[in-house]
């Protein structure tokens, strides 16, 4: 039997219709499980959809999960096409580098409402028993810059610092549910936000922030992988934690 299948699962992904989303759900489609694809984009989410397994059934909704309202109501339809949830993985996210006189109350506002609201929002839907699996694995997107600090992120650093540690408190209190809660940390990963900020911060700081990461830029399936461990049997004994996935960044 291998212990990192997928297969008879229903994962629920947020920001699925880009980046890390994205690869995490054509992962887990190749790995078998069933997909609920989130994300407000519905193109994107269509694309996202050409390119998973043939073999999974999978549903969608292209909505803003800020508006947490409608969530319950959104999620419940897509549970009775597919069946009760087993994994969650928060990926929807908002990076913003300014600096900090150019903060503002509404930036730290939309920025927790979607890094960390709206992924705490849905994972409580997901503990209630009617929506969620006999056992089931929540996995929030979390960041090296909630671990270490950078200039210009003071509102994107706190936000995914709160993931962090809301997680590992989610995961005491929703194991009596047998639910497990995790997060990851990436660092900086191939997607077209990094290319387009590569190309707008110019070939030699580029080259720096390169060099900052020992093993090289990371690729959206290194992260994608770390979240199939931990929405798999293989890691049933592991909750509370934050997976470094850095390329060596976080160990300088």
């Amino acid at each position: 039997m291998d212990a990192f299948s997928l297969k008879s699962k229903v994962i629920l992904i947020t920001g699925a219709s880009s980046g890390i989303g994205r690869s995490c759900s054509v992962e887990c489609s190749k790995r078998g499980a069933d997909l609920i694809l989130m994300g407000r984009n519905h193109d994107e989410l269509m694309k996202t959809a050409s390119m998973l397994d043939p073999e999974s059934k999978t549903e969608f909704i292209a909505a803003d999960i800020t508006q947490s309202e409608n969530l319950e109501a959104m999620i419940a339809d897509k549970v009775t096409a597919l069946g009760k949830i087993s994994g969650f993985i928060h990926c929807a996210g908002i990076e913003k580098t300014l600096p900090l006189k150019k903060h503002s109350s509404t930036l730290y506002r939309d920025i927790f409402e979607v890094n960390v609201i709206a992924g705490f929002e849905i994972a409580k839907i997901l503990s209630l028993k009617k929506y969620k699996d006999a056992t089931s694995s929540f996995v929030f997107i979390s960041s090296v810059a909630g671990m270490v600090g950078e200039p210009g992120k003071a509102s994107y650093s706190a936000s995914k610092g709160a993931v962090i540690s809301g997680a590992r408190s989610l995961a005491m209190e929703l194991c009596r549910n047998d639910i497990r809660v995790n997060s990851i940390s990436p660092a900086m990963v191939k997607t077209p936000i990094l290319e387009k900020m590569f190309e707008n911060i110019g070939e030699d700081a580029s080259a720096e922030i390169i060099r900052k990461h020992p093993l090289g830029i990371g690729n959206p399936e290194d992260v994608a992988n770390a979240c199939i461990f931990l929405l798999s049997d293989a890691s049933r004994w592991v909750t509370g934690t934050n997976l470094v996935i850095d390329g060596g960044y976080s160990a300088q």
